[in-house]
């Protein structure tokens, strides 16, 4: 269930989503101290939509320092550092893979095959290993997802993988958001596979959950690629916001999500409410946007802005003309 955190205003983006204690952890990680991420996912425990996000951006940090092999080394019983080196292994892969990428001149993602196979392997079995350090946990299934978009043609596995973090975790937001991107055109499906995987998930999802926005992250990515792929003039682009499925879909959005959602907040519901904001305006759809508006405040996300032009002067122009 979502929990109301404390909130802080550290920037125009501000990648933890104003969670102070999570900022706090991260600042120890950057000096080589381990015991603040030790006792942030301590105090988590098993909210497992936090403890996801958390870990996630605990990881992001720890991925250039030596600090979670310190904690390992000083408490080598403990599964939260497992779990978190696990998470920590998998980032340093895919910034080795986009440095690989850099030197080779080409363009982003990360080319699959781009890394050592043995290298890979290496990482799932940590990732492995903390889920059988933690039964309960989605997080490692959730890393193993994100693994196997590196792998040429995707893991043979992945879709256990799936399986598994379904069994413990079936709403898991960033589980869902790996997937999308497993099955974009970007890395190992199509446009279509990514919008069919996008309309059943939030179908399936309960009322006021919001996986109901995958639809506008998959819309997003759409763009983008075909942004890349064809230029600012392709066919049909002028209209991607505004047809009429796309329509439907920011409405269907709005009455399963923004409808019934309630007081407290899902970890990353400033990056989905962002998102939503962000198809309602192109779509021209201003009273919602208005609303969504009401519900985000002054939170800008970079993604999906930075699609479309200069993301923080898009934010404000329309948060000023909307408030």
């Amino acid at each position: 269930m979502p929990r109301s955190r404390k909130r802080a205003n550290t920037g125009p983006f501000d990648p933890t989503y104003g969670d102070r204690d999570l900022a706090a952890a991260r600042q120890d990680l950057v000096v080589g101290r381990w015991q603040g991420a030790r006792d942030l996912l301590r105090a988590t425990g098993r909210d497992w939509d936090r403890r996801t996000f958390r870990i996630r951006l605990l990881a992001d940090t720890a991925s250039t320092t030596r600090a979670v092999e310190a904690w390992q080394m000083a408490e080598p019983d403990s599964a939260d550092a497992l779990v978190l080196r696990a998470e920590t292994e998998l980032m340093r892969l895919f910034a080795a893979a986009a440095q690989a990428n850099a030197e080779a001149g080409s363009a982003p993602p990360p080319t699959v095959d781009a890394l050592p196979r043995h290298e890979l392997d290496r990482v799932a079995r940590i990732c492995l290993q903390a889920s059988e350090r933690l039964p309960a946990d989605p997080v490692p299934w959730v890393s193993l997802m994100t693994l196997a978009r590196l792998y040429g043609q995707g893991h043979p596995h992945v879709w256990h993988w799936w399986r598994e973090l379904q069994a413990r975790d079936p709403y898991n937001r960033e589980g869902h958001h790996q997937v999308l991107r497993h099955l974009s055109a970007r890395w190992h499906g199509s446009h279509g596979e990514m919008y069919n995987f996008a309309r059943d998930s939030a179908a399936f999802a309960p009322v006021g959950h919001p996986l109901a926005s995958l639809a506008q992250a998959a819309r997003a990515e759409h763009y983008r690629r075909r942004l890349e792929e064809e230029g600012p003039t392709a066919v049909g682009l002028t209209y991607h916001w505004t047809h009429e499925v796309a329509v439907q879909g920011l409405r269907e959005t709005m009455r399963q999500w923004i409808g019934h959602r309630a007081g407290g907040e899902f970890a990353q519901d400033v990056a989905d409410l962002n998102m939503l904001l962000h198809g309602l305006v192109m779509a021209g759809l201003l009273t919602e946007a208005k609303e969504v508006f009401a519900h985000l405040g002054d939170r800008p996300a970079r993604v999906p802005w930075s699609y479309t032009g200069d993301p923080e002067q898009q934010f404000h122009s329309w948060l000023t003309q909307l408030r």
